[in-house]
C-alpha cells in the first residue's frame, strides 16, 4: 500500500472534483483505493507513506500520438513543411533497424517519464525490408521504462510510383501489412483489465495508404476488437492531396473507409471545417492534438475549443520527436492552451481544461478512460506527484495552474500501476546516462548509413 498525503489533489473525474490538502491511497493490486480531503483513515503501518507537501498530485498523462523511432532523427530538415520534412527523412529511415529502434524507444520513453507520462502509445509505420521486428523492440523498450504501452502496428503501400509520397522502397505490399498486423495482434495484444499492452490498426495516412489497406484494415480493427488510429487533416497540403486524388476533403474520404467512430483515433485533426467537426462529433471519432509539432512544420492551429464544444474526445500527443525535438508531453499542456488561445483568445482554453486533455482525454483516445485518465477509486494508480514548492513556482497559488502556465515541474514521484517509475525527479527503472548514450550511438550509426 502507498499513501500520499498533504498534496493538492486534481482528480480530473467528471465533475473535476480538487482538493486543496487531500490525499491518494494505492492498494497492493496497483489500483486506487482512496482519493479525498485531508489526511487518510487509518492505514496500515506497512504503507509507504509519502509526504507530498508543496506537490500537486494528478493522473498520470496520456499521449495519443507519437513516433518513437524519430527520436534518433531530431534536428533534422529545420524549415520544412510536413510533406518536405517527409521527403527528406524517409531516405533516412530507411536505414532504421531493430536495435535502433529500441534505443530510440527506450530514450523516448524514459524522456516521456520524466515528463509525467505514464501510458503512451506509439505510432510505428516504417518497416525497412529485412528480418528485423522494430515493433517487438520498441515493446522491449517500453518494458524496461515501465510505463503502460499501447503502439500501433502502422503500415504504408502507397509508394512513389503509385501516386504516393514515400519511396517505393519503404512500402510494403497490402496483403503482407495486413497480414504482419494480424500477426502483431496475435502476439502482443493483452486485452485484460490492468493490461500493460495493447495494440492499434494504424495505416499511416492518405499519401502513404491505398484505400484498400485503409478498409481491409478497418475490417481486420474491428473483427478483432482493437481500436484505430491514423494521421488525417494534418496541413493544407493533404487536404489539397485529398482533394485531387480522391475527389473529397479528407475527413469526407475517411467515413467512405469505414474510419469515422468511436473506435477511431486521428492524429492533428487541424483542417477540419464545420462539417468534418460535426461528423466526428456525430461518430465519436477521437482526436489526438499534437500542438507543438504542428507548430513546429508549420502545419496550423487545430480547433480544440470547437471539437470540445461539440463533445468530440480530445488528447494530446507529442508526435514523432523528429518534428518536436523537445519530446515532453508535461509541457504540451501550456502548448495547448497557447495555441488555442492564440486561434481564439484568452478564454478559449483553460488551464483544468489543458489537464483533462493530457490525462481523461488521451485515456478517451485509446478506448481506456474506464481504468486510466482520472483519479479515483477502483482506477489504476498511475499517478503524477509534481512538485510546485521551488523557486520557478514561488507565488503561484493556484496549483493547477502552476502546473500548466509555470515551468517545467520536477517529479517528486511517478507511480504506473503502483509500481515507482520516477522518483526525485529521476528515473528509477533505467539508467538515463545508457538510455542518452544508446540513442546517441544509435543516431550516428543511422546518419552515418544515409551519407
Amino acid at each position: 500500500m502507498i499513501v500520499i498525503e498533504n498534496c493538492a489533489v486534481a482528480t480530473v473525474d467528471a465533475a473535476r472534483t480538487e482538493y486543496s490538502v487531500g490525499h491518494v491511497v494505492i492498494g497492493d493490486d496497483g489500483r486506487i483505493t482512496a482519493v479525498g480531503a485531508g489526511r487518510a483513515d487509518a492505514v496500515d503501518r506497512s504503507a509507504r507513506l509519502v509526504d507530498g507537501t508543496g506537490c500537486l498530485a494528478t493522473p498520470g498523462l496520456v499521449n495519443a500520438h507519437h513516433h518513437l523511432y524519430q527520436w534518433v532523427t531530431r534536428g533534422l530538415a529545420q524549415q520544412s513543411n510536413l510533406f518536405g520534412w517527409l521527403t527528406t527523412l524517409y531516405p533516412v529511415w530507411a536505414g532504421l533497424d531493430a536495435e535502433m529502434v529500441n534505443a530510440a524507444a527506450a530514450a523516448g520513453l524514459g524522456w516521456l517519464a520524466l515528463s509525467g507520462c505514464t501510458t503512451s502509445t506509439d505510432h510505428h509505420y516504417v518497416f525497412p525490408p529485412g528480418g528485423d521486428d522494430p515493433l517487438a523492440a520498441e515493446i522491449e523498450a517500453a518494458r524496461l521504462v515501465g510505463l503502460r504501452f499501447q503502439p500501433c502496428r502502422g503500415s504504408m503501400d502507397l509508394g512513389r510510383s503509385a501516386g504516393g509520397l514515400p519511396p517505393d522502397s519503404l512500402v510494403e505490399r497490402t496483403e503482407a501489412a495486413l497480414l504482419a498486423t494480424e500477426t502483431a495482434i496475435d502476439r502482443y495484444h493483452d486485452p485484460s483489465p490492468g493490461s500493460m499492452l495493447r495494440i492499434s490498426v494504424a495505416p499511416c495516412s492518405p499519401f502513404s495508404v491505398t484505400s484498400t489497406l485503409m478498409r481491409e484494415s478497418a475490417a481486420l480493427a474491428r473483427r478483432r476488437g482493437v481500436r484505430l488510429h491514423t494521421h488525417l487533416a494534418e496541413t493544407a497540403e493533404e487536404e489539397q492531396y485529398c482533394r485531387a486524388t480522391h475527389g473529397c476533403t479528407p475527413v469526407e474520404y475517411a467515413e467512405q473507409l469505414g474510419w469515422l467512430g468511436d473506435d477511431v483515433w486521428l492524429a492533428h485533426g487541424v483542417h477540419l471545417d464545420d462539417p468534418a467537426l460535426d461528423r466526428l462529433a456525430a461518430t465519436g471519432t477521437a482526436v489526438a492534438h499534437c500542438p507543438s509539432s504542428n507548430a513546429r512544420l508549420g502545419a496550423g492551429t487545430a480547433r480544440v475549443p470547437e471539437l470540445l464544444a461539440a463533445g468530440v474526445p480530445v488528447g494530446l500527443g507529442v508526435d514523432g520527436a523528429a518534428s518536436q525535438e523537445a519530446g515532453q508531453l508535461g509541457a504540451e499542456l501550456r502548448q495547448a492552451l497557447y495555441a488555442a488561445r492564440l486561434r481564439g483568445g484568452p478564454a478559449a482554453l483553460t488551464a483544468r481544461q489543458a489537464l483533462a486533455l493530457g490525462t481523461v482525454g488521451g485515456a478517451e483516445c485509446l478506448g481506456r478512460a474506464d481504468e486510466i485518465g482520472s483519479l479515483e477509486v477502483g482506477k489504476l494508480a498511475d499517478v503524477a506527484l509534481w512538485r510546485l514548492d521551488g523557486l520557478g513556482h514561488a507565488g503561484i497559488d493556484d496549483p493547477v495552474a502552476a502546473l500548466v502556465l509555470g515551468p517545467p515541474a520536477p517529479l517528486a514521484l511517478l507511480l504506473v500501476g503502483g509500481r515507482t517509475v520516477v522518483e526525485h525527479a529521476e528515473l528509477r527503472t533505467a539508467d538515463a546516462e545508457i538510455l542518452a548514450g544508446q540513442a546517441a550511438r544509435a543516431h550516428r550509426r543511422l546518419l552515418a548509413l544515409a551519407d
